[in-house]
């Protein structure tokens, strides 16, 4: 299914295996007690639909902005055989952090390349609840701290926590 996602453009031309062994530390990287994650900006499903794998305790929500993206999503639900416990919606995260049965509703949030910092962190804190995790990629090691410049605060997040190739914020607020 990755492969396929690759051949169209929904996904990057990194080997396969390096795409899938970094979507193993957004699962990696999610507390145990985790058992909702919503994944901003799905695109192909990385992470979630790795995640789905790796985790099945976990009920995730893919999202996505793009038609095209979620029924292709929904076609690869139904092939790993988790659409018990992973939903796919199309929809703006903008629109989704305003509708009631999502804010706040989620131990945790995923984003891969979804977009500026801030932004990420202050849509994904919305949809997590107090205590809940944040978990984002991250740049190679040696890159300039894009967090370092942000008030953490106003999103009621922690300092991020580096975990390889993503960073995990504990969620305060």
């Amino acid at each position: 299914m990755l492969g396929d996602a690759q051949r169209i453009g929904a996904l990057g031309s990194a080997p396969l295996a390096e795409i899938i062994t970094h979507a193993a530390a957004f699962a990696d990287a999610l507390p145990q007690s985790t058992t909702s994650c919503i994944d901003l900006g799905s695109g192909a499903g990385v992470p979630g639909l790795v995640i789905a794998v790796i985790r099945p305790e976990m009920q995730l929500m893919l999202v996505d902005r793009r038609a095209k993206r979620t029924d292709a999503l929904l076609r690869a639900v139904r092939v790993l055989g988790v659409s018990d416990r992973v939903r796919v919606l199309c929809a703006d995260v903008e629109e989704v952090i305003t509708q009631p049965e999502h804010l706040h509703g989620y131990d945790a949030a995923c984003a891969r390349g979804f977009g500026p910092p801030q932004q990420t962190l202050a849509w994904a804190s919305a949809l997590v609840r107090s205590g809940g995790s944040i978990v984002v990629s991250e740049p190679p090691p040696g890159s300039p701290d894009r967090w370092a410049n942000i008030n953490l605060g106003l999103f009621g997040v922690s300092s991020p926590e580096r975990l390889g190739p993503v960073a995990m914020f504990h969620v305060e607020h």
